[in-house]
Parts: C-alpha cells; sequence; structure tokens
C-alpha cells in the first residue's frame, strides 16, 4: 500500500472544502521519529491558525481509516512557514 496515495485520496476533498489545497504529503522518518507531513497553501498567507484547522479536520479521518499501522506524528504545515 502506497500511504502517501491513500492519505492523499482520503483527506482531498475535506481539505478542499475548507478552503485549502494540498501541496505534498510525505511520510519520512527523521531523528528516529517517523512524521506524516501534510503540506497545505491556499489563496493568501498560510498562518497557525490555517494549519491547527488543516489538522483537525484531517486527524480524525486518519484515525477512522486507521491507515499506518506503526506510530508517527501528523505534521500540517505551509510552504511559505516551511515545516518542522
Amino acid at each position: 500500500m502506497d500511504i502517501v496515495k491513500e492519505v492523499t485520496k482520503l483527506i482531498q476533498k475535506p481539505v478542499n472544502e475548507a478552503g485549502y489545497e494540498i501541496d505534498e504529503v510525505l511520510f519520512v522518518k527523521e531523528d528516529g521519529n517517523q512524521f506524516l507531513r501534510v503540506v497545505i497553501t491556499k489563496n493568501g498567507i498560510i498562518d497557525v491558525e490555517d494549519c491547527v484547522n488543516a489538522s483537525n479536520i484531517i486527524n480524525p479521518l486518519l484515525d477512522e481509516a486507521d491507515l499506518i499501522d506503526e506510530t508517527y506524528i501528523l505534521d500540517v504545515c505551509s510552504k511559505e512557514k516551511g515545516c518542522e
């Protein structure tokens, strides 16, 4: 299973309906931690509140679908601010 494709398919419509676009989805290991990184964009500037709003949309969808067996950290960020 391609986690990135499955996650993108799962979250694309709800994220778009909230006024955001998904720029990129990555599943990467950094410093011993697994990250599911969702990079969002919209017309205008993305701020922390936008990232929190998108995360609040994405997180329950991921929990319900249970696509990822291993432990991971959801990181919703923007291209403008960068991802940590």
